[in-house]
């Protein structure tokens, strides 16, 4: 009943964007037309510059598929109204973007639209990418048009009706999308505004660390305020430092050394962060990664959660938990959850054990946990995964365990919430 309601809801909102919004498609700038001359897209420097705010921006992990040439396209990227393949964007001049000019390219990554001005969907990360200045966005097209061209056709996306008509998206973007380039607070320090626009510019952080609705957009109270991530089945945490924030106690070292090595004395990144430090933010320099968490330390302390209590008697269900973590994780992580500095990440007081819906601690427990392979840390330390060793009852007994011992105060799992997830791909 709640998805028919959504699709009514949905085809009204694309027939009223429709009406109020429809336009004459706009022609696109050709190459000899645009402002930009090809002069200033051959520059050494902002081409450097390009790669690595692209770099930072994380291009390649969505537009790369396994296997295949970089930033050619074809990744298909799950959403939970349908699968949306990643363009090429190389400077192909059939199925790239060789036939672009700046003006196209920044309408794209500004206004999220095409170049025919066709609206994009959200997938693509515009909501983020319009806050992105001008100069940054020539200095990553000129880097794009340097690369060697692929030819690689798109895919087209397999969405529902009524996701599938582009028009609604002007109902969608009429909510959830605010164009705009990043303002400088200037009461604020160099270091935090840079850090700000990083983390809500081309970081993009907030796509997934902030909570969705059922339309798919990010709600208006949760920037950075951790949110499940859709159709990938993990939780991507709070990012404030501060009281009950997912990061609580984090240092500016501890945010540094996360994201420049993949580890930290607080925690260890897995599953879709392990990507984002593997491509994008062990290679950023020190004094960007240090503006990150120059901001990220800024952000306000969260409410306080209240105590779930359960109608379960957890004295069993936390003394098998109790046997199991002496039996196949005390060894690694340490009779006190502390686990050992550098080497085995600690569970007392980490925030993907901790999360709101306990997903991350059960996958780990069931498909292992695979730290990203980093210049600084080039032989991570990886966790086998149990699930042909324990039952659904074993896991949930265990991360429930997890979660409620030492400082730990997060709620039970159950057995229901294993069962769903033992069969969900880390990708």
């Amino acid at each position: 009943m709640k998805r028919v309601l959504l699709i009514v809801v949905l085809l009204l909102l694309a027939l009223g964007g429709w009406w109020m919004f429809h336009g004459g498609a706009k022609q696109p700038v050709s190459q000899a037309a645009s402002k930009v001359d090809a002069a200033t897209l051959k520059d050494p420097a902002r081409i450097a510059k390009g790669e690595y705010l692209a770099t930072i921006g994380d291009c390649a992990s969505c537009h790369t598929q396994q296997g295949g040439a970089r930033y050619a396209g074809g990744r298909v990227l799950p959403t939970p109204f349908g699968n949306i393949p990643a363009p090429n964007i190389t400077p192909d001049r059939e199925t790239g973007l060789g036939d672009w000019s700046f003006e196209d390219f920044w309408q794209a990554l500004h206004s999220g639209k095409g170049r025919h001005g066709e609206l994009l969907y959200p997938v693509f990360s515009y909501t983020s990418f319009t806050k992105v200045t001008r100069d940054d966005a020539l200095a990553m097209f000129a880097y794009l048009q340097s690369l060697t061209p692929v030819h690689q056709p798109a895919k087209s996306p397999s969405l529902e009706f009524p996701y599938n008509v582009r028009n609604g998206l002007n109902a969608w973007r009429a909510l959830y999308f605010h164009e705009g380039e990043y303002q400088p607070d200037t009461s604020k320090s160099a270091a935090w505004n840079r850090g700000a626009y990083l983390v809500q510019g081309l970081g993009h952080c907030n796509e997934c660390h902030a909570p969705r609705d059922a339309l798919g957009g990010q709600q208006s109270n949760g920037s950075l305020a951790g949110g499940q991530i859709p159709s990938q089945n993990w939780y991507a945490p709070d990012l404030s430092t501060q009281a009950n924030g997912g990061l609580a106690g984090w240092s500016e070292q501890d945010i540094v050394d996360l994201l420049k090595t993949g580890q930290s004395a607080r925690g260890t990144a897995f599953g879709p962060m392990a990507e984002v430090v593997a491509r994008s933010t062990q290679h950023m320099q020190d004094d960007d990664v240090r503006a990150i968490a120059t901001y990220l330390q800024s952000l306000p302390p969260r409410a306080p959660v209240a105590e779930q209590k359960s109608p379960l008697d957890l004295r069993p269900i936390l003394a098998q938990g109790a046997k199991i973590y002496a039996e196949r994780c005390a060894d690694c992580h340490g009779k006190d959850g502390n686990g050992v500095a550098g080497i085995y990440p600690p569970l007392n007081g980490n925030s993907s054990v901790n999360e709101p819906t306990g997903i991350n601690a059960m996958r780990v427990v069931l498909l292992g946990g695979f730290a990203p392979v980093t210049a600084g840390n080039p032989r991570p330390y990886s966790m086998p995964p149990f699930a042909q060793q324990l039952s659904d009852s074993d896991v949930a007994a265990v991360v429930t365990y997890i979660r409620q011992t030492w400082s730990n105060k997060a709620p039970l799992v159950q057995e229901r919430d294993v069962i769903m997830y033992r069969h969900t791909p880390i990708d």
